[in-house]
């Protein structure tokens, strides 16, 4: 893929959406074009800033990420969205993937999982 991997963080944790942001800031690949803390904010970033990949908590106020997820895939359908959760439930797993979203991982692998599943949603 020419260019940057445009990112934009979705979390209404604003210390874990700076931590995401930090960890992504050490990949020169990688660009964070934008962070939303809830799914109203997303819907609307991800119109305005065309990211290639959205990283969206599933849980949050106002719209969670699930409701957000289908938003955004009915209006930027070439949106790329990997889903944060804490959850390992099954049912969220299949609520996302319903949604639209493209992959899913559980908070607690995100150090070890969240570059690799950039790329491969970027080269997707």
């Amino acid at each position: 893929m020419p260019g940057k991997i445009r990112v934009l963080i979705v979390d209404d944790h604003r210390l874990f959406a700076e931590a995401l942001d930090a960890i992504l800031a050490s990949e020169p690949e990688i660009e964070v074009v934008g962070r939303a803390g809830n799914g109203e904010e997303a819907v609307e970033q991800a119109l305005e800033l065309q990211p290639d990949v959205i990283l969206m908590d599933i849980a949050m106020p106002l719209v969670d990420g699930v409701e957000a997820t289908k938003r955004i895939r009915e209006h930027v359908p070439g949106a790329c969205i990997l889903m944060l959760t804490g959850s390992n439930s099954r049912a969220d797993v299949a609520r996302a993937r319903d949604a639209g979203a493209a992959a899913y991982v559980t908070k607690d692998r995100i150090a070890a999982q969240l570059i690799e599943a950039i790329r491969e949603l970027a080269a997707a």
